[in-house]
């Protein structure tokens, strides 16, 4: 994990691959990478995560300038780019693996997450089941799985599960988009 600025958020949202993409075409956002955090000391690869018994959840670290964009914004991204009130599942994803979840590092940031959970909740109808865990050993996914959506765009997957989160996001957070993002006529 990238430790460019104490300004780094570890959170799982079901698959990588969307929270990735999202965070990739932030204003401010210095570093993303996908990995695998919140089963223990294990070491962690795709494989064996996608068992769903290994307790990691897909997870991406976001680390970025608070000057630019603040905490709260990056939480409030992430609570648009999922649906927190599900538990273990996004959509067709499955499993403890693509649990939502919020890994801190302190006191301090357990309460701006428990905050962001208080701030989101009116935006759902049901309870949002977001866990807030301990940051554990951070496991770096494996090089296919960095930027995944940048170099495989026409997929399938990227069309049917990512495309409609992006354009959910975009619409709420469009002035936070880097100049050169994607625009939603370039999606698809």
């Amino acid at each position: 994990m990238n430790q460019q600025s104490d300004h780094t958020i570890v959170m799982a949202g079901g698959c990588f691959w969307c929270l990735d993409a999202w965070f990739r075409q932030v204003r401010g956002v210095n570093h993303v990478e996908s990995g695998y955090t919140g089963g223990g000391d294990a070491p962690a690869d795709y494989y064996s995560v996608c068992t769903g018994t290994t307790g990691h959840a897909e997870a991406v670290a976001v680390t970025f300038d608070p000057t630019v964009i603040s905490d709260d914004t990056v939480l409030d991204m992430f609570f648009t780019m999922h649906n927190p009130t599900t538990l273990n599942r996004q959509g067709y994803d499955v499993g403890p693996q693509y649990r939502s979840a919020l890994f801190t590092n302190s006191k301090q940031q357990s309460e701006l997450f428990e905050a962001a959970i208080e701030r989101n909740q009116p935006n759902w109808a049901e309870p949002i089941v977001t866990s807030i865990e301990p940051l554990g050993p951070w496991y770096a996914a494996e090089a296919e799985h960095q930027n995944y959506y940048q170099r495989n765009r026409q997929a399938g997957y990227c069309h049917v599960i990512i495309d409609p989160k992006l354009s959910a996001a975009r619409a709420r957070f469009v002035k936070f988009l880097e100049s050169d993002a994607p625009t939603s006529n370039s999606l698809g």
